[in-house]
């Protein structure tokens, strides 16, 4: 099914939301303000967007470490996200995860993983999980 234009306009915005989020933590990041690693997802926006625009509330997220689109596709307030990558304790991850493990179980969104792979037999046992408890769902990694 092809989305309306509000749906398209909604998408647009989420895209441009992420590239300029993304955009000003490299610059943070260059300039020595953001500690430790960044993984970017800069030219991968619709990716994140156009999936997770259509998910549903038995749907799970879960993905590697360029996280940051995703975390944001779901609907996650960009002031923890800001605050994990300067490792503060009212981040997504109390600040303990840096760039690659945003995370927030209230939107079904496992977090991003630093193993290259590792998001996909995670990514299995939550689909399983979905069927196991009879529910129209999937999860996506």
């Amino acid at each position: 099914m092809t989305p309306g234009p509000d749906a398209l306009i909604q998408m647009y915005a989420g895209m441009l939301r992420v590239r300029l989020f993304e955009e000003r933590v490299r610059e943070l990041f260059a300039g020595g303000r953001i500690p430790g690693f960044l993984h970017t997802s800069v030219g991968q926006e619709a990716v994140a967007v156009g999936c997770c625009s259509l998910i549903g509330p038995n749907d799970h997220v879960i993905t590697a470490y360029r996280d940051h689109g995703h975390a944001m596709a779901v609907g996650m307030d960009t002031k923890p996200l800001m605050a994990e990558l300067y490792g503060k304790a009212t981040g997504c991850s109390k600040g303990k995860g840096g760039s690659m493990h945003y995370f927030d179980p209230s939107r079904n969104f496992w977090g991003g993983h630093g193993i290259v792979g590792s998001q996909i037999p995670l990514g299995v046992g939550l689909a399983y999980g979905v069927k196991y408890k009879g529910l129209k769902g999937a999860a996506m990694a």
